[in-house]
C-alpha cells in the first residue's frame, strides 16, 4: 500500500510585462524579458529573449558580476524608492496555468552598496519581500497560477531600503494539469524548493530537459541549511535507460534518471523552505531505475516528526509504479509544514533495500486578494487613455499600495475615495466610469480640455469636493449636485457653462465658486442666501481672531497667578480605577511589611518588599521612588487603572494600592518563586536549574497571559514592557506576567497606537522604535526574544556571550539557527533532556516573532498553538489532531490523502471526515 500522494515543489516567485513574439522552439507563450537590456537574443538554452524596453518607468543600467557571463544578467531596470508601486503587465490565455520567475541580481548597480529591500505583488495579492543580502548572488521567485483573465500584472513597490530593481521576467504556460489543486481559484503556489536528487553535477535541470523550463536545483548545491543531515550510507545512482512519466508535466526524464539510495536503511534531510511555515502543496516522484532480484523487495516510510500518521503507510515503488523505470508520484494537496523541514524515508523490516528518492517538489500556498471593490471600475477608466502616462501604473488601482492619482480607504476590500487628475490633459466629456465609484469623496478634474455637460453624481452620495474649473464644459449646472448630502465644496468657474444657477446650490452651506461662465446666472433668489454665506464667514474669523485675544490674555493671566498643583501630582487616576481596586492604609501596609524590611526586588518603578496580611495572605508591596515624580506617578496610574478591570490566571493577581503621605503604593500576590530571569542566568540558574519541558510550560503559561491582554479585553491592552524579569513564577513554578506600568490600551478601529518608544533594550520592537507606531506585534517581538532565552539560556543583550560582532541575542539566535546550527545555541545546562524536533519548533517560531516587519509576525494565538506542540512532542503523546485510529488511517491512504493537515492544525479536534471536505488551506 502506499502513501496516495506524498510530495514537494519550487523555490521562489516574481514578474513580467507584454507578450511577445515566439519561435516554435518553444512552447508557445514563453516570455522571456531582459530587464533593463536593449536587444532580442537567444541564450546558450536556445531560450529567446526580448528587452523590456516597452515600460516606460524605470532606469536602465549595466553592471558586472564575477562568474556571471550571461546576457540577461548585464542589466537591470531600477525604479525610484518612493511610495508608488511598478507594474509589468503579461498578456495570458485565462483559464491556463502558468509559471512565473523573476530574478533579483544586484551587482551595486547604483554604486551605493546599499542592499535593496522591497516588495513584489501579483495583481492585487503581496507575493513577497525580495531582501538582497549580497550583490554577487541571484535572488529568484517563482509562482504558479491559474490566470482568470487576459492579463497578470506583477508590481513592485513598498522599499524599505534601497532601490526596488529586477533582472528577468520569465513566464512558462503549462499543458496540463499536474499542478491543478481544489484551491487553485482562492489560492496561488508559491514555489519553496524543487530538487533534483542524485544529480551527477551541480547544475539544474531545465529547458530543454524540462519543456517548461522549470529549474530542478541539484542536491549537490550546499546552501546554508538546505539540504544538510545527509545519512550515513547514502548512495547516488543512475541510469541511461528511459523513464516512462506518463504526463508531459511530470518532472523530466533526466531527473528521473538519477536517484539516492540509502544503503544503511535510511535517507534524512533537513532544508529551510522559504515562505513557511504555513499550508502547501508537496509531492515526492519516485522511480525504481536499480534492476533488482526477484527476491529483493524496497518498501519504505515518510518519517515527519510531529506528524506520526505519514509513517503509517508504506512505499512501494515497483508497485505503485506497476514497474520498473515508471514514474511514481505520492504527494499531498494540503498539509502543514514548517520553516525549517527534517524528513526521513526509512526501509520497512521486510525489505531488503534501502529507499529511493528522485525529486521532490514543494509550494506554500498564497492567498489570493479579492482586490479592490472598485477595480473593474477603475481599469475601464483608464483604458481610455492608454497612451497617457498616468493611466499606465497598471496592477490594482488600491493593492498593494494605490496609484498616484488615486486614494483608497483601508478597508479589508479597499473603496477608492479620491480621484486626482488635475492637470493631466483630458479631452472629451468627463468618464462615465467616474460616477460608478459609488464611495467617491474627492473628484479633482480641474484644469484639463474637458468638454461637454457635467454628468449627474447622485450615484456618489459620498462626494464632498468636486473641482471641474478651468475646462471647456457646457450646458446647465445641474441641480442633482444639491441633493449629494456631503457636498461642502464646488468648484466649476472657467468653463462654458449656461443657464442659471440652480437655487437649491445657492441655498446649501458649501464653497462655491462659478465665476467665469459668461453665460452662467446667479438668478434672483439665491443672492440675499449668498451674502449671508459670506458675511457669515467674515463674522466667523472676526470671532476666531477675538478668541486668539482673549486666549493671550487669558494666558498672561495663568502665568501670573499659576494654578496649584493637585496635592499628590500627575496623573490623577479615574474613579472607576479606584473603585474597582481595595484601597489600603499606608498603616496596614507597614504592619504587612514589617515597615518594609524584606527587599525581595526592585526597578524602575521602585522597589518591592515581602508582606503578610493579618489574614495571612502573602503579599508583595511596590512603593514607588519619591524621586521619580511624573514618569513614576503616570506609570503608577496606568498599572492602576488597567490592573483594576484585568483578570486571568497567568497574569499577577492585583489586590490593591495605597496613596497617603506622598507615597504611591501597589499590592500583589506574592511570587515564591522570583523571576524567570533569575532562573535562566542568575543564582538560582546555577543552583536549580530549569528543565526544557518546564522552560516550554512557563511559556505557554506566559503567552496565555499576553493573549489574554491582545484578544480577552476590550479594548485589547499591549504589555509594551515583556521580558525574562517580568515574567514571576509561584510557589508552583507557574508563570504569570507582571508590570504594566507601560501598557497601553489599544485604539478600537485603529492599526495601531502613537506612542512615545518606551520598553527594555533588546526585548525592543525595532519598527516600533523607529515608526512610534506600537501594536500587538510589538508585544510579539518582545516574546521571541524570551523564547530564544529560554532556548539559550542567555540574556538579551550581552557584550560577551555573542561573540565580537554581536550584542544581542536575535541576531546571535538567527545567525545559528539559518545555518542549522541549532545546537550552537542550545543551553548546555539543559544537557541532552530535550527533543530536537521541539527545539526546532520553538526556534522556527521564535524567529518568526523577532521578524523586522509586524505583520510577518505571528499572532500570540499561534505562537502558543507551536508551544503546546512542542510540550505534546515532549511528553510523547499525540496532538488532539492527530489522534486518529489505525481504521482511520487507511481511510486516510485510500483517499490520496486528500486536503489532509497533518502538522500544526489549529482545529484539534477535527475529525476524519472533516478534514478530507475543509475548503482548502487556511
Amino acid at each position: 500500500m502506499g502513501i496516495d500522494r506524498f510530495f514537494f515543489l519550487l523555490f521562489f516567485s516574481v514578474l513580467v510585462f507584454n507578450s511577445i513574439d515566439i519561435t516554435t522552439a518553444q512552447i508557445p507563450g514563453f516570455i522571456s524579458l531582459d530587464c533593463g537590456g536593449q536587444s532580442n537574443f537567444t541564450d546558450d538554452l536556445a531560450l529567446e529573449w526580448t528587452p523590456d524596453n516597452q515600460i516606460i518607468y524605470g532606469i536602465t543600467s549595466n553592471i558586472s558580476v564575477t562568474n556571471e557571463t550571461r546576457q540577461q544578467y548585464q542589466t537591470v531596470r531600477y525604479f525610484p524608492a518612493d511610495s508608488r508601486k511598478y507594474c509589468y503587465t503579461l498578456n495570458v490565455k485565462s483559464r491556463t496555468r502558468y509559471l512565473i520567475r523573476a530574478t533579483f541580481l544586484y551587482g551595486n548597480f547604483d554604486s551605493n552598496n546599499v542592499y535593496p529591500k522591497f516588495d513584489i505583488s501579483i495583481g492585487p495579492t503581496r507575493w513577497a519581500t525580495i531582501v538582497i543580502s549580497d550583490a554577487n548572488i541571484i535572488e529568484s521567485q517563482e509562482l504558479i497560477f491559474l490566470a482568470s483573465g487576459s492579463t497578470i500584472s506583477v508590481c513592485l513597490s513598498n522599499a524599505t531600503t534601497g532601490q526596488p530593481f529586477i533582472s528577468t521576467l520569465e513566464l512558462r504556460p503549462f499543458n496540463g494539469s499536474i499542478y491543478l489543486t481544489p484551491f487553485e481559484n482562492q489560492f496561488f503556489l508559491s514555489v519553496s524548493a524543487r530538487i533534483n536528487f542524485g544529480a551527477e553535477n551541480e547544475d539544474p535541470v531545465r529547458y530543454p530537459d524540462d519543456p517548461f523550463d522549470r529549474i530542478w536545483q541539484s542536491d549537490l548545491v550546499k546552501k546554508a541549511n538546505y539540504l544538510v543531515d545527509v545519512a550515513t550510507g547514502t548512495d547516488r545512482v543512475s541510469t541511461e535507460l528511459p523513464i516512462d512519466t506518463g504526463k508531459d508535466e511530470q518532472p523530466p526524464q533526466k531527473v528521473m534518471q538519477t536517484a539516492v539510495v540509502g544503503r544503511n536503511g535510511t535517507l534524512t534531510y533537513r532544508m529551510n523552505l522559504d515562505g513557511f511555515p504555513g499550508f502547501g502543496w508537496a509531492y515526492t516522484y519516485f522511480a525504481e531505475i536499480e534492476d533488482l532480484a526477484p527476491t529483493e523487495t524496497r518498501k519504505f516510510r515518510l518519517v515527519l516528526p510531529g506528524a506520526p500518521d505519514l509513517s503509517k503507510p508504506i512505499v512501494n515503488i515497483q508497485e505503485n509504479a506497476q514497474g520498473t523505470y515508471r514514474l511514481y508520484e505520492p504527494g499531498f494537496e494540503n498539509i502543514s509544514l514548517p520553516f525549517v523541514l527534517s524528513f526521513k524515508f526509512g526501509k520497512t523490516s521486510d525489505s531488503t533495500q534501502g529507499p529511493l528518492v528522485n525529486a521532490i517538489e514543494i509550494s506554500k500556498y498564497l492567498k489570493i486578494s479579492d482586490g479592490s471593490f472598485d477595480g473593474a471600475v477603475a481599469a475601464s477608466l483608464v483604458s481610455g487613455y492608454e497612451s497617457l502616462d498616468w493611466a499606465q501604473e497598471g496592477g490594482d488601482p488600491c493593492l498593494p499600495v494605490a496609484w498616484s492619482w488615486l486614494e483608497c480607504n483601508s478597508d479589508p476590500e479597499p473603496k477608492i475615495i479620491s480621484v486626482k487628475l488635475s492637470g493631466k490633459n483630458l479631452t472629451g466629456s468627463i468618464p462615465s466610469d467616474l460616477i460608478k465609484l459609488s464611495y467617491l469623496e474627492q473628484l479633482w478634474l480641474d484644469g484639463n480640455a474637458l468638454t461637454g455637460p457635467i454628468p449627474d453624481f447622485t450615484g456618489c452620495p459620498n462626494l464632498k469636493i468636486i473641482h471641474l474649473e478651468d475646462n471647456q464644459l457646457s450646458g446647465d449646472v445641474p441641480s442633482s449636485l444639491a441633493d449629494l448630502p456631503n457636498l461642502s465644496q464646488l468648484y466649476v468657474q472657467n468653463n462654458l457653462l449656461s443657464g442659471e444657477v440652480p437655487s437649491g446650490l445657492l441655498n446649501k452651506n458649501l464653497v462655491f465658486n462659478y465665476t467665469g461662465n459668461v453665460n452662467l446666472s446667479k438668478g434672483s433668489s439665491g443672492g440675499r442666501r449668498n451674502r449671508n454665506i459670506f458675511i457669515g464667514l467674515a463674522v466667523g474669523a472676526a470671532a476666531l481672531f477675538l478668541g486668539f485675544i482673549t486666549s493671550c490674555l487669558l494666558l498672561r493671566q495663568r502665568k501670573k497667578y499659576p494654578k496649584p498643583e493637585p496635592k499628590h501630582g500627575m496623573p490623577v487616576m479615574s474613579n472607576a480605577a479606584t473603585e474597582a481596586a481595595q484601597c489600603f492604609t499606608l498603616s496596614e501596609l507597614r504592619n504587612a511589611t514589617k515597615n518594609f524590611e524584606k527587599k525581595v526586588g526592585s526597578g524602575g518603578f521602585g522597589t518591592v518588599y515581602y508582606g503578610k496580611l493579618n489574614d495571612g495572605k502573602e503579599i508583595a508591596v511596590k512603593l514607588l521612588e519619591s524621586n521619580n515624580v511624573y514618569q513614576g506617578k503616570k506609570e503608577f496610574a496606568n498599572e492602576v487603572t488597567l490592573l483594576s478591570r484585568i483578570h486571568h490566571r497567568n497574569l499577577v493577581q492585583f489586590l490593591g494600592f495605597c496613596q497617603e503621605e506622598g507615597k504611591d503604593i501597589l499590592v500583589y500576590e506574592f511570587m515564591h518563586n522570583g523571576t524567570l530571569k533569575e532562573h535562566l542566568y542568575g543564582p538560582l540558574a546555577r543552583a536549580r536549574g530549569i528543565k526544557w519541558i518546564k522552560r516550554l510550560e512557563i511559556a505557554e503559561e506566559s503567552a496565555k497571559g499576553i493573549e489574554y491582554l491582545h484578544t480577552g479585553c476590550v479594548p485589547s491592552i499591549i504589555h509594551r514592557d515583556l521580558k525574562t524579569s517580568n515574567i514571576l513564577l509561584d510557589k508552583n513554578m507557574r508563570a504569570k506576567v507582571s508590570d504594566f506600568g507601560l501598557s497601553k490600551l489599544a485604539v478600537d478601529g485603529t492599526s495601531h497606537v502613537s506612542s512615545i518608544v518606551r520598553g527594555t533594550l533588546g526585548y525592543l520592537d525595532p519598527e516600533y522604535y523607529i515608526s512610534n507606531r506600537l501594536t500587538d506585534k510589538s508585544d510579539i517581538y518582545s516574546f521571541g526574544v524570551i523564547l530564544l532565552e529560554l532556548i539559550s539560556g542567555q540574556e538579551a543583550i550581552s557584550n560577551e556571550s555573542f561573540g565580537i560582532n554581536c550584542r544581542n541575542i536575535v541576531q546571535w539566535a538567527k545567525l545559528h539557527i539559518e545555518n542549522g546550527d541549532i545546537q550552537g545555541i542550545i543551553d548546555p545546562a539543559l544537557g541532552n533532556e530535550y527533543d530536537i524536533q521541539s527545539m526546532w519548533k520553538i526556534a522556527e517560531k521564535a524567529l518568526m516573532c523577532v521578524q523586522p516587519h509586524g505583520n510577518m509576525r505571528p499572532t500570540m494565538s499561534e505562537v502558543i498553538k507551536e508551544i503546546q506542540d512542542a510540550i505534546s512532542i515532549e511528553r510523547g503523546v499525540e496532538a488532539g489532531a492527530r489522534e486518529r485510529s489505525s481504521d482511520e488511517i487507511s481511510r486516510h491512504s485510500i483517499l490520496n490523502m486528500g486536503s489532509l493537515d497533518l502538522c500544526g492544525n489549529n482545529d484539534q479536534d477535527l475529525s476524519i471526515d472533516e478534514s478530507i471536505t475543509r475548503p482548502g488551506p487556511r
